[in-house]
């Protein structure tokens, strides 16, 4: 009950409902009375329903050979087994959200924790993804090296910190923007943020920061596979996003071809710079 009050939790809440239809299934809530009246039968129907073999990926990891895994895994799981029609799991496609601004009071901060989002129409699929990709990283998506960092934090002194990033799924798709500044500059650096969005889709990025885009994207790579989690983390995701298990080598190659101009065309398709939600959890904007 306590989170369902609390402000990062109604920030969260306010920027899904400004991202997406009113009916949508991400904005299911669970609450005290919701959970309270749920039975044994409805929390086994539900199991029996969505816990299945055919929605399950399993990776074994370690000093174990490929028949050795399999054994184990049809030991245990050898008779698992599915029932009834397979359930819809990848939530639909959304159409554009339209612009808008909310603001969500929290007496703990004397600054604001801002959120600018829209929803893309491109899925994991798309070969655009890659440009997308490659461009935040000369946006805002790799630290201190970007455009957002040096316009908003090292030129203009607007804001504490700013990050960008992609969330691309397999039907559904976001391009997000945080930063924490004061009161007053919320609006100056959103303004500056949709210039930089624009400038993406307008103008080809340079080749110094072509260069480095690649440098960083292209490290973060092996590092995602420097651990033994890390790289059963990756074959779940890719497992779960349709992907090809080799998929990073794969990228890495497109990375390297991909050109100034396509970045410039994959902004301009996909993104709306004019369309982006604010959600300003804090004080009142000035």
């Amino acid at each position: 009950a306590g989170l369902l009050q609390s402000p990062f939790y109604l920030a969260g809440r306010a920027l899904d409902a400004a991202l997406y239809p009113k009916d949508d299934p991400s904005l299911r809530e669970a609450t005290p009375q919701t959970v309270s009246a749920l039975t044994l039968a409805d929390v086994k129907a539900y199991y029996a329903k969505v816990f299945r073999p055919d929605l399950t990926t399993i990776v074994v990891m370690g000093k174990v050979t490929p028949a050795e895994a399999k054994a184990t895994v049809e030991r245990c799981f050898g008779g698992w087994k599915a029932e009834g029609p397979k359930p819809e799991t990848v939530l639909p496609a959304v159409p554009a959200n339209r612009p808008a601004s909310t603001v969500v009071p929290d007496s703990s901060r004397v600054q604001d924790s801002v959120t600018l989002a829209e929803t893309l129409g491109l899925d994991r699929s798309n070969p655009d993804y890659y440009a997308l990709q490659l461009g935040n990283h000369v946006l805002g998506g790799a630290f201190y090296a970007t455009r957002l960092y040096r316009d908003l934090r090292e030129k203009g002194g607007l804001v504490y910190y700013v990050s960008s990033n992609f969330d691309v799924g397999r039907k559904r798709s976001l391009y997000v923007v945080r930063y924490g500044c004061d009161p007053a500059n919320v609006g100056k650096a959103q303004a500056i943020v949709v210039r930089e969005l624009k400038s993406m889709a307008t103008a080809p990025v340079t080749p110094v920061e072509l260069q480095k885009a690649k440098a960083l994207v292209l490290r973060e790579i092996p590092l995602s596979e420097s651990s033994v989690d890390r790289i059963a983390q990756g074959l779940i995701d890719r497992s779960t996003h349709d992907l090809p298990l080799d998929e990073p080598t794969l990228a890495a190659h497109k990375y390297l071809a991909l050109t100034a101009p396509q970045i410039q065309a994959a902004f301009a398709e996909w993104m709306r710079p004019d369309g982006l939600v604010r959600v300003t959890q804090g004080p009142e904007p000035k």
